[in-house]
């Protein structure tokens, strides 16, 4: 078996509202979406993390750069692929959009390898865990409005996401540090005493800031504080997990198994958020996850992307071995996008119907069963949604 073709589908469309976080604004959603076919018929299907213009140029990457040093492989030998392109790329960049686009390949190739097994990605890896997940609702993003009507609006939505059936709901900050806790109120308000929220911060505190937030956050029992403070910062990181009792989570924007290991040595964060559409792909991604496991780390998957990035992570949560173990251990959840997202939601021939499941399932989502990542993405959706260079 032989690759024969490469192709990237740069897919988006105007949201019906322009939506936020703490670093932008953004009124359009967009998706990279990778396919490798194969001289047998077999085509697997991947994605690459990174939104506009990212998406565009890691197009190029992946057609330009990563396709002409693998066509000709065999999409079996997925382990020498992902190191071939490492190797020829590691002096023009071993973090960033190089690994975001050798990621997309490297999913695409796992799809390809259970298709010609006749395995679902989770029993691939080793076999499935749980054969559903439980799911937490993302959403509370920020608006072009006065702080009064973000803290309603945050409390009203919080309690819809927990009415929706969702096991844990997820807010964003970033109007300051003060007027965030109010919004962290909100949330706590909206949900109730008894029900988990997060708060993702994306990285816009100092130290000081994310102390000022991360305290109130224990006070109202919040699971985790989220990327509080930038990538970069280890010793921030470290600082706040040693001060603060609220879970330190992060590693959304970090790279392959040599960044990882910098992050996990540091003992900086109580959860890691692993996204395999960026750091490089399902192969990169499971040695990532045993460094985190032999560091006693749990994962939770950043998730964010389309129906595509759902499906593989659906597999690599089932495929995940509890840590440490027992009776009734916390289980990893699927991270889900409660806004508005067509590439998720009307992608597929057969939908995943996300929302559907967790309001009839208690929270919970099944694990596809086809082989390889189990779905196949409707080309006259692709050809819909393309936009061109």
């Amino acid at each position: 078996m032989k690759i024969t073709c490469i192709r990237s589908h740069v897919l988006q469309y105007d949201l019906p509202e322009e939506l936020g976080y703490s670093q932008q604004f953004y009124a359009r959603r967009t998706a990279h979406l990778v396919e490798v076919s194969t001289d047998e018929g077999i085509t697997g299907w991947g994605e690459c993390f990174g939104p506009g213009t990212v998406a565009l140029a890691n197009r190029t990457i992946v057609e330009k750069v990563i396709a002409p040093m693998v066509l000709g492989d065999n999409p079996l030998d997925r382990d020498v692929v992902w190191h071939k392109v490492y190797n020829l790329l590691r002096d023009h960049g071993q973090k960033g959009m190089p690994l975001q686009a050798l990621s997309g390949v490297d999913i695409a190739l796992w799809d390809i390898a259970g298709q010609v097994a006749g395995l679902p990605l989770h029993r691939l890896i080793g076999g499935a865990h749980r054969t559903s997940v439980p799911a937490y609702g993302y959403g509370m993003m920020l608006k072009r409005q006065s702080v009064e009507d973000h803290i309603t609006r945050f409390r009203d939505e919080a309690a819809a996401i927990r009415a929706m059936g969702f096991v844990a709901t997820k807010m964003k900050t970033g109007l300051g540090a003060r007027h965030d806790v109010r919004l962290c109120q909100a949330v706590r308000q909206g949900v109730g005493d008894d029900f988990d929220f997060m708060v993702d911060a994306n990285h816009c505190y100092t130290t000081p800031d994310a102390f000022y937030v991360g305290r109130a956050l224990e006070e109202l029992g919040a699971y985790w504080f989220e990327e509080p403070v930038a990538p970069e910062d280890h010793d921030g990181y470290r600082e706040l997990r040693a001060g603060l009792s609220v879970n330190i989570s992060g590693g959304e924007a970090e790279f392959n198994r040599w960044g990882w290991r910098q992050i996990l040595e540091n003992r900086g964060l109580d959860i890691a958020q692993p996204e395999v559409c960026a750091l490089g792909g399902i192969s990169e991604y499971l040695r990532v996850l045993a460094l985190c496991h032999a560091h006693f780390t749990p994962v939770v998957n950043h998730v964010w992307g389309s129906a595509i990035a759902v499906a593989t992570n659906l597999h690599l949560l089932a495929a995940m071995p509890p840590l440490p173990g027992g009776l009734n251990p916390r289980e990893p959840m699927l991270e889900f996008d409660t806004t508005d997202n067509r590439f998720r939601d009307a992608l597929l021939t057969e939908p995943l119907q996300i929302a559907r499941q967790v309001a009839a399932n208690a929270g919970r989502v099944a694990v596809p069963q086809g082989p390889g990542l189990g779905v196949v993405p409707d080309r006259a959706f692709l050809a819909h949604h393309a936009i061109d260079a």
